[in-house]
């Protein structure tokens, strides 16, 4: 269901990596909303700066900068778009009391927990948080065959398995990428992320493997959904990889016409998948 617009025509933004960002903007702004952001620095592209009224730059962890912009600038809701890496959350994180409030609270660090605190913090302070695909539905992947070839009986059955597996991966909190081929689970998304997991299982598996993405299965639709666009296919094109089935409806395609064009062009299967 999608939020009402807020009365006060501001929307904030707390911004990751990728084109989502971009994308809610926009969407945002011909919906004649005002886009408040926050990025984060060395995970948002600087260009977002044009696609906004405002923006301010902080560091993973920074919660009460973020609110306190949002809270200046009259914003009452706000959504999260784009990913942070795990990576250099680890590294990189520059908490401050805000977040050290949130983590003295949580009993469990896994990212829905972790999430879920944050958001509560943000509306105890007066920020609703929304989900991006509130203003984005139209991204959501369709079901059925989506470009390339026809799946394969073997392909079927290598997605079939995919799924199952990616869903004991969603229930430990784990990731959303599973990689196989010919029967074989070659790799499971971890802090690495999609790419690197493709990667990896492809040059285990040699060419023809499969990639399965879709939803933890309690996924929050606020945050962390999966999402793939033209650079995902780049990458399954390095190790010779075939197939990327999505979960329909709760996987965001990044700049489809061109995802689309590139899988007819590689000869990769591209499936939205119930």
């Amino acid at each position: 269901m999608e939020s009402s617009a807020p009365p006060d025509g501001k929307i904030g933004l707390i911004a990751g990596n990728g084109q989502l960002p971009f994308l809610f903007a926009r969407a945002a702004r011909a919906r004649g909303l005002e886009v408040i952001a926050v990025a984060h620095k060395g995970e948002t592209d600087p260009a977002l700066a044009a696609e906004v009224g405002a923006l301010t730059w902080v560091r993973v962890g920074q919660v009460n900068r973020i609110q306190k912009a949002f809270l200046a600038a009259g914003v009452k809701q706000a959504a999260m778009a784009g990913g942070i890496s795990h990576v250099k959350a680890l590294t990189d994180a520059r908490p401050d009391l805000g977040a050290v409030r949130i983590i003295s609270r949580l009993r469990s660090f896994r990212d829905d927990a972790l999430l879920r605190a944050v958001a509560a913090d943000f509306e105890s302070r007066g920020v609703t948080i929304i989900a991006p695909t509130d203003y984005l539905g139209e991204v959501l992947c369709p079901p059925g065959h989506l470009a390339g070839p026809v799946l394969s009986e073997a392909q079927e059955k290598d997605v079939a398995l995919g799924r199952e597996v990616a869903v004991l991966l969603g229930q430990a909190d784990v990731g959303q990428t599973v990689v196989v081929h010919q029967g074989h689970v070659l790799a499971l998304e971890a802090v690495e992320g999609t790419d690197e997991a493709i990667r990896r299982g492809g040059k285990l598996g040699g060419a023809g493997a499969v990639v399965v993405k879709r939803c933890k299965p309690d996924q929050d639709m606020r945050f962390d959904l999966p999402a793939a666009g033209p650079r995902t296919l780049e990458v399954m094109n390095e190790v010779g990889a075939k197939v990327l089935a999505l979960e329909a409806g709760r996987t965001v395609l990044l700049d489809a016409p061109a995802l689309f064009a590139a899988a007819k062009d590689s000869g990769i299967t591209l499936v939205g998948v119930p």
